[in-house]
Parts: structure tokens; C-alpha cells; sequence
């Protein structure tokens, strides 16, 4: 296998285990959340409204709209620093405008926090 083919593979492949491995962390963790609500349930423990609520993080959008943007900010300059060539001969630095996806979906996130926190002091 080619080297220049191998190595970008490689670093496409890391942000996706990364993802997978949070989402199986997350899963898990839900699900030892409802078991321990279903042993006190069976126990005949009357649960409080705020143990069935799922716990909210403040400020998710903020924080999911400076992930997004950082990571499409990181993925045009990665991509635009890639030596190689495709086989068709175009050079993979063209394949820059691939981290506009992230970032334009972190900047619409990052406004839609901003327009809630807007009405939020005028209500």
C-alpha cells in the first residue's frame, strides 16, 4: 500500500474512534443509570422527578458550535497541507473545501445559542 494513501487514512480514521468511543462511553453510561432507577424501583423506592430527567449540560450549543468550528477550521488546514496527488492528478490540498461542512454547521450552532441567549434576557 502506498504511503501517501496510508498515512491520510490514518488521520481520517483517528476523529472517528474517537466519536465511537464517546458515543459507547455515553451508552454505557445511560444504561448503568437506568438500571440503578430499576433496582430502586424494585425495591419499592419512590424516585424523585429529578432522577428520571436526563441531566442536561449548560450551554451545549456554545460548546458544540466551538467543536465544530475548530474541527472544520482544522480539517481545511490539514487538508490544505497534505503533500500527494490524487490518481486523476489533482493534489489533495484541493480537497480544502471538505472542512466547510463542520465549520458552517458550528457557525449556524453558534448562532442559534446566541439568538436563545438573546431572548432569554429580553423574557
Amino acid at each position: 500500500m502506498n504511503l501517501f494513501i496510508l498515512i491520510p487514512l490514518v488521520v481520517m480514521s483517528a476523529p472517528v474512534l474517537i466519536v465511537l468511543i464517546v458515543l459507547r462511553y455515553r451508552h454505557r453510561q445511560t444504561q448503568e443509570r437506568y438500571r440503578a432507577l430499576l433496582a430502586l424501583a424494585d425495591k419499592g423506592v419512590e424516585l424523585p422527578t429529578q432522577l428520571l430527567v436526563e441531566p442536561g449540560i449548560d450551554y451545549s450549543e456554545r460548546r458544540r458550535a466551538l467543536v465544530l468550528i475548530s474541527s472544520g477550521l482544522g480539517l481545511m488546514l490539514m487538508l490544505s497541507v497534505l503533500p500527494g496527488e490524487l490518481a486523476d492528478g489533482h493534489s489533495l490540498r484541493s480537497l480544502w473545501g471538505l472542512g466547510l461542512l463542520p465549520l458552517m454547521t458550528g457557525l449556524g450552532y453558534l448562532a442559534s445559542w446566541w439568538l436563545n441567549r438573546r431572548d432569554e434576557t429580553r423574557g
